[in-house]
């Protein structure tokens, strides 16, 4: 499973700063994560979990895997990047890559850091960026050929939908924010369309910004409702201001990420927060991707397994090995406050607390399981 987001922003508003925090988080050892690679631009970064170093404990086990994410630092996007300024095409293909967006918007004021259009306006910057995807989304479209009458149905909805969605981008309606239907998403996904893909808005805000919060963030809500574009009905807008957004510091993370735990809590009290930028991040961009994770605990590691919402017990099997999918039989498992309280699998069958659940069964965020396969 790919699990990718791309770190997109204007010249000089500290993504660079970001990214080069984040590789400092970097897992040591990336052979755990098949579906990593390794490029200069990429950061594997394990998805913070609490529960694991807990589950260890029970399980008798020194070694913890952790979740993880790719992060790419996207470089080349400017105004005009749709067009080829900047690193344009290249641009473009990093970013058809990943599953998610984060846009970093520069929110703080600094003489000695040059803004690429000479004054600090996020709102326009905002705007800058989703031009520009919207431009690219454009061309994509307008290369799409009328089928044959004769061809493949989805051939005929795709193009179909490409003429829908075109007129909404034309508006300067991201595809994200077009009501479409679960058969229409179906029809669309071919395209691979930038504006479709989910954006975490990103506020780089300065030390003093962060301590004053409720001012910060009304200065986050009255940009992004100014970037709502008024053709937009309410009930047809994904609400980013409420649920994609986050701040931080970006020039304070890059400083505390080499703190051991106990500097960086003793660090972040001053600022009223209990855990790091980062990892609010790192956090937001699993939710963002609609994951959640499964645990297995065992004497050989505690681990967190990473599936979508939604998944099935099979599938969720053939995470851990393809042949574990096909040969499913059934799953134990105990929801992990309850594995916790009784310490692990031995007390929880004698208190009746394992639930055995077959090939339809929904997988649920921080279940416990062993899977039964025929291998």
């Amino acid at each position: 499973m790919k699990l990718s987001i791309g770190i997109v922003g204007l010249p000089n508003v500290g993504k660079s700063t970001l990214f080069n925090a984040l590789l400092k988080k970097q897992v040591a050892n990336v052979a755990n994560y098949p579906f990593c690679t390794i490029e200069p631009n990429v950061g594997v970064i394990e998805v913070p979990d609490e529960r694991l170093p807990v589950l260890a404990k029970i399980a008798n086990t020194t070694k913890i895997v952790p979740a993880a994410i790719e992060f790419y630092d996207i470089a080349g996007l400017v105004k005009g990047a749709s067009t080829g300024e900047g690193l344009g095409n290249k641009f473009l293909s990093h970013i058809r890559e990943v599953a998610a967006i984060v846009h970093v918007v520069r929110l703080f004021g600094d003489k000695n850091i040059t803004h690429v259009s000479d004054k600090l306006n996020p709102e326009e910057d905002i705007k800058t960026i989703e031009t520009e995807l919207i431009l690219a989304d454009l061309e994509t479209l307008n290369k799409q050929k009328e089928p044959k009458s004769n061809a493949p149905k989805e051939a005929i909805a795709t193009y179909q939908m490409a003429k829908k969605v075109s007129e909404q981008l034309n508006q300067g309606i991201t595809a994200r924010d077009i009501k479409l239907t679960d058969k229409e998403k179906e029809a669309i996904k071919p395209l691979n369309l930038l504006t479709i893909k989910p954006v975490i808005y990103l506020f780089n805000v300065s030390e003093d910004q962060l301590q004053s919060k409720e001012e910060t963030e009304k200065k986050i809500e009255a940009v992004l409702t100014g970037i709502k574009n008024p053709s937009q009905s309410s009930t047809n807008h994904q609400s980013l201001a409420t649920n994609h957004y986050l701040y931080l510091c970006s020039k304070m993370e890059a400083e505390i990420v080499a703190f051991n735990s106990q500097e960086q809590q003793e660090y972040l009290k001053q600022y009223e927060l209990t855990e790091s930028g980062l990892n609010r991040l790192i956090k937001k961009a699993y939710e963002t991707l609609g994951l959640i994770s499964f645990l297995t605990a065992g004497t050989i590691e505690a681990r967190a397994w990473t599936i979508k919402k939604g998944t099935l017990a099979p599938q969720a099997a053939g995470v851990i090995h393809t042949d574990f999918e096909k040969g499913f039989i059934k799953a134990d498992i105990v929801p992990y406050q309850k594995f916790v309280e009784v310490g692990g699998w031995v007390k929880a069958r004698e208190q009746g607390l394992v639930q055995t659940v077959g090939k339809d069964y929904v997988m649920k965020d921080g279940e416990v399981v062993e899977f039964k396969v025929n291998t």
